[in-house]
């Protein structure tokens, strides 16, 4: 067993922002898939209370949450490594980008977790409006992310906006709730993020059910 576990899925978005973390930081840790969301036992997800993913596990203690375990992940790491954190920038159209980011992670996995998982009606008001409110960030990023990457600072090797908004995107090719050629400059960002060794080797796939 890794002294550094990360419990979540092949297949989430929030999981993979925190493998490309480790990854281009240079932390060892063992991935520990969850192969059933719709189950309420707080156990299967390593003990968070809110039944979410991912959760990091380091020794005794645990973290819950993206944000957090790329920030964990950060202090564990040797490498000295510079990233980019939310709180680092100064600029109204990039703290609005980083919680339209938060938002499209959100509401993607409600959207897939609702409509697809628990096969409800995909145009009941909720998910109706839930799509929409993701075509609308996502077309405010694809319209001001020149403007968003010039403000985040430089030089970096890594910052949190660009790798979760990779996840991102990468996403809706993996889950297809919004067709990607809609958003062409969000695109190109994907592909170019895309040729990092963190995110070839973090693809997204289902993992396989034990047994």
């Amino acid at each position: 067993m890794s002294d550094v576990q990360i419990i979540g899925r092949s297949s989430s978005h929030f999981t993979r922002l925190t493998l490309i973390f480790a990854h281009e930081l240079g932390v060892p840790f063992e991935l520990v898939p969850i192969h059933d969301m719709t189950v309420v036992e707080p156990e299967v997800y390593a003990g968070n209370p809110a039944l979410k993913l991912p959760t990091l596990r380091r020794g005794g203690s645990l973290v819950f949450g993206a944000e957090n375990i790329c920030r964990a992940l950060a202090e564990l790491a040797d490498a000295n490594r510079r990233v980019v954190w939310p709180e680092e920038t100064r600029s109204d159209v990039a703290r609005n980008a980083h919680e339209l980011v938060r938002h499209g992670m959100a509401a993607q996995v409600q959207l897939v977790f609702g409509t697809v998982v628990c096969k409800l009606p995909a145009d009941n008001l909720y998910f109706a409006k839930a799509r929409q409110g993701f075509d609308g960030a996502l077309r405010w990023l694809d319209d001001h992310l020149p403007s968003v990457l010039d403000a985040i600072p430089s030089p970096r090797d890594l910052s949190l906006f660009e790798a979760s908004l990779f996840c991102l995107v990468d996403h809706l090719s993996f889950r297809r709730t919004l067709p990607v050629a809609s958003y062409p400059s969000l695109a190109r960002f994907a592909e170019g993020f895309a040729a990092r060794p963190s995110a070839q080797r973090t693809q997204y796939r289902f993992d396989a059910p034990p047994g």
